[in-house]
């Protein structure tokens, strides 16, 4: 008698069948993402809002699998579920041998934001770090749409969401002796909760008046699900991109765009447009803004402006951000970089020289769109642009020790020295996109070119990113003939309006090999000016002049792209080591920049898309953007369509004096209405904002409408604080 068999019939005498001495179930590891839009968890439990979308994808992969609790079902091992109350999902998993294995994934689900919560009683949405400043911001509107509005508060509670236990007690301290705030329309107090330090999901309760904030959460980098979104933001702007439900989620899945005949593969010159010997491989790149046109000065800006994000924090930037490039050993946003760079690289003509633009139809989805795409001749602004973000990629990428990158940054290196030289011999070269007077009309939407000062600053720019990837001491001694025509030094002019030529000064300064005196005048200068009593740095913070504590002295097109810059000043000296303040200082005033992005402002508004599954209860729901427009079943608003805008873009924020609708309105169409809406017209500047995407004759485009640049600067200033 054989083993086998012995072992066969000794298993039959004992009464268990044979099997059972060799199966063994299989552990589970359970994975989770939130809207399939982030990378996967390894965990099995999360709390999130109501209506919050998740998605279960547990290992292993071969096998079969079955459901059972909050809406799972059948035999698919990913499981897409729409949470609207707490529950427990419970996943069993057969083998191949037949034993049984089960996972619960446990969800405790916040009901849906109280109708009272979040009106008088402002906090960051996401909520806060333990260890960091933590202000709550209540208000009486006195002034706008809300003035018939009133609250006065009472002794204010911090309530653990969860328990319903009291953590802490206080008054609120009156803002400026309860004035009315000219940019806000509102008296204002402060109630800090900084001692409270315990992770956990709270609120901000005045029990006498029944009115309370929305929750918030106290945790170790509970910032970061927020980053990735912003970041991935980008992936959704990409042209040319297929986007997978893998990818992208769902409910944002998509061909790639603008790839059929006679769009970005063979686009044609637009002042030749029936011309087949000019057609171009201008594939790639992003959709600027709410318009899908692709423009050379933007583009290599942020460019630039993602990968010196990743340089100032690179821990922070791992490769697991769901995109396509994920794991492969680079981080996710110097993929998204290099997917803007690419795209430069096929804009450069053999003799140096960059083309201005592309244009490219519009359609929701994006792959819809079927109208041929035409670009704009080289110019000199495009052309200096270009050779600043090739010269940081060179840098960038030749650092990061793969050898195919090497070859690349090498690459990105001589382009910027072809740009350079091009350039400087064609300083002038002028090409305006759009502009009836150069017979462009319709070649994309806002207008790229500059004048002979933004040159002079793109070409300043441009020597000092080539002098950063190169050590060429030419480079250096153009920057230190021409710093001084920056408006630090010509005007003694420092604002979040001017930040990144700011920024790229500090960054010559820091560089190995910068003329050490100019290092220092260019330092002192930034410190003097951001530390004046009347401009809009440390005087403003130490003067509260602002009582949301996130002061910028104009809410103009993009605002919130202001706030961004200005609190990523603050960052800058921190960065640096340059500061005249502790870290802690530095850290509170840049952070409450991010704050008010997040919710600490009048109309409590988390100024991000569909980020109510990522804890923001009070998110934006529509933006101008060709996508996810106006009337869209799927994607119009977060609140009402299937979808919603894809979550994490920035809007631009409220827009004082710069919106109206039509001139012609309201006997233009009935689109109209009888009279303007109301916000975001005749408010206070901090209310000038309306949730709302509709095209002509209303025109919200200079307040809902994102830009990748409005993204870049959320970006920096967010990844100051995750870790």
């Amino acid at each position: 008698m054989d083993i086998k068999n012995g072992l066969l019939l000794a298993a039959v005498a004992l009464g268990a069948p044979a099997w059972a001495q060799t199966c063994q179930p299989t552990a589970i590891t359970p994975y989770l993402n939130i809207n399939g839009t982030t990378s996967w968890a390894s965990k099995a439990s999360a709390s999130l809002n109501a209506g919050s979308r998740v998605v279960l994808g547990p290992q292993p992969i071969s096998g079969s699998w079955s459901w059972s609790g909050c809406g799972a079902s059948g035999s698919a091992r990913e499981q897409t579920l729409k949470l609207t109350a707490t529950c427990t999902a419970t996943a069993t998993y057969t083998n191949s041998c037949g034993a049984k294995s089960t996972q619960a994934f446990n969800f405790t689900v916040w009901p849906a934001m109280a109708a009272n919560a979040g009106k008088f009683i402002m906090v960051d949405q996401f909520g806060y770090l333990p260890t960091m400043r933590k202000v709550a911001v209540l208000r009486f509107p006195k002034v706008g749409y809300d003035s018939n509005q009133s609250y006065w508060p009472q002794q204010l509670q911090v309530v653990n969401s969860a328990t319903g236990a009291v953590v802490y007690t206080a008054w609120p301290q009156d803002w400026n002796g309860l004035q009315t705030d000219a940019s806000s329309g509102d008296q204002v107090w402060t109630f800090d909760f900084s001692s409270i330090t315990t992770p956990g999901t709270y609120e901000i309760v005045d029990p006498t008046a029944n009115q309370r904030s929305a929750r918030f959460e106290i945790g170790d980098n509970l910032y970061r699900n927020v980053l990735i979104q912003a970041v991935r933001m980008f992936f959704y702007q990409r042209a040319g991109q297929a986007k997978s439900a893998s990818n992208a989620g769902a409910g944002w899945a998509d061909g790639a765009s603008h790839l059929k005949a006679g769009q970005d593969s063979q686009a044609r010159r637009f002042l030749d447009p029936n011309n087949a010997n000019t057609a171009r491989d201008l594939r790639g790149g992003w959709f600027d803004a709410g318009d899908f046109n692709k423009y050379t000065s933007w583009a290599a800006a942020y460019a630039q402006d993602l990968m010196e994000a990743y340089l100032q924090n690179p821990t922070v930037f791992t490769d697991d951000f769901n995109i396509p490039e994920s794991y492969n050993g680079i981080p996710d946003i110097l993929d998204e970089a290099k997917w803007g760079l690419d795209w430069l690289v096929r804009m450069q003509n053999s003799d140096g020289s960059v083309l201005s633009i592309v244009g490219l139809a519009s359609a929701s989805p994006p792959s819809a769109a079927t109208a041929p795409s035409y670009y704009g001749d080289a110019s000199t602004s495009a052309t200096l642009a270009a050779a600043a973000a090739y010269a940081e990629g060179a840098k960038v990428f030749g650092a990061l020790n793969n050898s195919a990158m090497t070859s690349y940054a090498a690459d990105l290196k001589s382009r910027a020295q072809r740009a350079w030289t091009w350039a400087l011999a064609n300083p002038k070269v002028i090409f305006r996109n759009n502009d009836a007077a150069s017979g462009t009309s319709g070649l994309g939407a806002g207008q790229q070119e500059t004048d002979d000062t933004g040159r002079a600053e793109l070409r300043l720019i441009a020597a000092i990113k080539l002098f950063a990837a190169t050590g060429d001491t030419t480079y250096r001694d153009y920057v230190d003939a021409h710093y001084t025509e920056a408006p630090m030094f010509a005007s003694w002019y420092l604002s979040a309006f001017n930040a990144g030529n700011a920024r790229n000064l500090l960054y010559y300064a820091a560089l190995p090999g910068a003329t050490s005196s100019i290092a220092s005048a260019i330092r002192a200068r930034f410190l003097d000016l951001w530390g004046r009593s009347d401009y809009g740095g440390w005087g403003a913070v130490d003067a509260q002049k602002d009582p949301y504590r996130a002061y910028i002295d104009s809410y103009t097109w993009g605002s919130n792209a202001v706030k961004a810059n200005a609190g990523t000043l603050f960052t800058e000296e921190s960065y640096y080591g340059i500061s005249r303040h502790t870290a802690d200082q530095v850290s509170n005033a840049a952070a409450d920049y991010l704050h008010y992005l997040h919710g600490v402002n009048p109309l409590g508004k988390a100024y991000l898309t569909n980020m109510v599954s990522f804890g923001a209860e009070n998110s934006v729901n529509q933006i101008f953007h060709s996508w996810f427009a106006d009337g869209s079943a799927q994607w119009d608003s977060a609140a009402t369509s299937t979808y919603g805008p894809a979550p994490g873009y920035l809007v631009g924020g409220p827009n004082y004096g710069q919106w109206d609708w039509d001139s012609r309105c309201p006997g233009i169409s009935s689109a109209c209405g009888s009279t303007r809406p109301t916000p975001p017209y005749g408010q206070p500047p901090q209310k000038s904002y309306l949730d709302f995407n509709d095209g002509w004759p209303l025109n919200s485009w200079p307040i809902s409408e994102p830009s990748n640049g409005y993204q870049t600067n959320y970006i920096r200033l967010l990844a100051r604080f995750v870790k």
